[in-house]
C-alpha cells in the first residue's frame, strides 16, 4: 500500500510540473489589456508615510499571540503562531496621540440566495469603528454577477440593546461590477 501511494504522489508531482512547464511556455493563457478597454479612468498615485508602533512588552501590548502549534516555540521562524495586532499609526516616531476609539476588523461575505443576484457574493473588508455614526468599509471582490467587484459599504447602527448586545445595522453598499 505504501508503495502505491508513493507512486501516486510521484505521478501527481510529475503531472503538476508538466502542467506548469506547458503553461510557462504557452502565450495563449494570458493577454495584456488596456485599462480603457474596461472603462477605467486615469489612476492616481499617493504617497503615505507613517510610523507603526508594534508593542509586544509591558502592560498594554498592541500585538498578542492568541494561538500556536505544538512546534511553534522550537521553530526558528515562529511557524504556526497566530498573532492579533492593533498597532497605532502616527505621523512621527513618538506615541503622542491617544486613541479611545473601538474598532473591529470586519470580514464579511454577503451571499445572495434568491432574485437577480442569486448565487453571487460580495466580500467586505475593513475597519468598523462601531461607535461612529457611519462606518465605511471596502468591497474587495465578489463572485457570480459581482466578479471584479469594487466599491464600499456604509454601515450605520439602527438599533442596539446594550443589555443583550442585539444590534440591527443598516448597510448601504455601492459596488462597481460587470
Amino acid at each position: 500500500m505504501a508503495v502505491r501511494i508513493a507512486k501516486l504522489v510521484a505521478f501527481f508531482s510529475l503531472l503538476c510540473m508538466s502542467t506548469v512547464f506547458v503553461a510557462a511556455n504557452s502565450h495563449t493563457f494570458a493577454r495584456s489589456l488596456l485599462p480603457q478597454e474596461l472603462g477605467l479612468k486615469k489612476e492616481k498615485l499617493s504617497h503615505l508615510h507613517f510610523y507603526f508602533h508594534d508593542i509586544v512588552s509591558g502592560r498594554n501590548p498592541t500585538a498578542v499571540r492568541v494561538a500556536e502549534a505544538k512546534m511553534t516555540n522550537s521553530s526558528a521562524t515562529g511557524f504556526g503562531a497566530v498573532v492579533m495586532i492593533d498597532d497605532p499609526l502616527t505621523e512621527g516616531p513618538e506615541m503622542s496621540s491617544k486613541e479611545n476609539d473601538v474598532g473591529l476588523l470586519m470580514v464579511q461575505n454577503y451571499v445572495f440566495t434568491e432574485g437577480k443576484y442569486n448565487g453571487s457574493t460580495l466580500s467586505v473588508l475593513g475597519r468598523n469603528a462601531v461607535f461612529s455614526g457611519v462606518r465605511e468599509m471596502s468591497i474587495v471582490g465578489g463572485s457570480g454577477l459581482f466578479r471584479f467587484a469594487r466599491g464600499y459599504a456604509q454601515a450605520k447602527t439602527h438599533t442596539m440593546d446594550r443589555k443583550t448586545g442585539d444590534t440591527v445595522v443598516n448597510y448601504n453598499v455601492y459596488v462597481f461590477h460587470y
